[in-house]
């Protein structure tokens, strides 16, 4: 009877030992915050609204080394057709190795979600479940241009804004632009304008740029420079031009 217990007690403790094991084993291969860390909304901007539409580019970022890799954004389009599928196209490495991917959107009532296919593997960023709408700018991206209208330029002259990340109170925001195709250039402070509700900044300014029709030379650039760091708005190294609108 004896030896009976002792071969009951210790079954017991191989068995509750396992159970710890496993548990152990599934918190380790079950990462936290894995989808934010893989795929996420660099930025959104409008291309092109009209007639009860809108058009979106969006541009994600993923940081992942798998091989085969696919990024789709899944969009309502408008009633009573639902919801479709973009699949994105590959824009460039940053310099941390990170990948950007972009994608066109058609939507009347504009709600999206990102999904990464990484190996096989799926990942979300759907906006910790409340979807993404058309208000939303700015995602991870530390500074982007805003994409305006045709009504940009004013008796003021060109305008210039940028939408940006918190990141210190003290901070300096300038666009860097040529009028010659880079054979001079000029940089101009951007002033701020409002708080967004994400949080992200809004600063501008206005160009002495005249509105005639040659702008062949025309290009900028807009850095922010903050804790010590320096990001750039230059459209991954092609810079914006007169082109860089919304069409309305």
């Amino acid at each position: 009877m004896t030896q009976t217990r002792k071969t009951t007690k210790f079954i017991s403790m191989i068995l509750t030992l396992s159970m710890i094991i496993g548990v152990l084993f599934i918190k380790e291969v079950t990462p936290v915050n894995a989808a934010a860390d893989r795929v996420s909304l660099y930025s959104s901007t409008i291309t092109f609204a009209k007639y009860g539409t809108t058009d979106y580019e969006i541009l994600v970022r993923t940081n992942d080394n798998a091989t085969d890799q696919k990024v789709i954004i899944h969009y309502f389009f408008r009633e009573p057709y639902g919801w479709a599928e973009s699949e994105a196209s590959y824009v460039t490495t940053l310099d941390d190795g990170s990948k950007i991917w972009k994608a066109s959107i058609r939507s009347e009532k504009c709600q999206y979600a990102i999904e990464y296919i990484a190996d096989g593997e799926t990942f979300w960023d759907n906006n910790d479940g409340a979807n993404y709408d058309g208000t939303k700018r700015i995602g991870c991206a530390p500074i982007i241009a805003n994409r305006l209208g045709y009504a940009r330029f004013s008796s003021f002259g060109y305008e210039v804004d940028a939408i940006l990340q918190n990141y210190a109170y003290c901070k300096n925001v300038f666009v860097r632009y040529t009028t010659d195709g880079w054979n001079t250039y000029h940089d101009q402070s951007l002033g701020y304008v409002n708080t967004n509700a994400d949080g992200s900044e809004t600063w501008r300014t206005y160009l002495p740029v005249g509105s005639s029709n040659n702008y062949n030379g025309f290009e900028y650039a807009i850095c922010y420079q903050v804790n010590g760091a320096e990001f750039w708005a230059n459209n991954f190294g092609s810079n914006y031009d007169i082109n860089y609108c919304a069409h309305q």
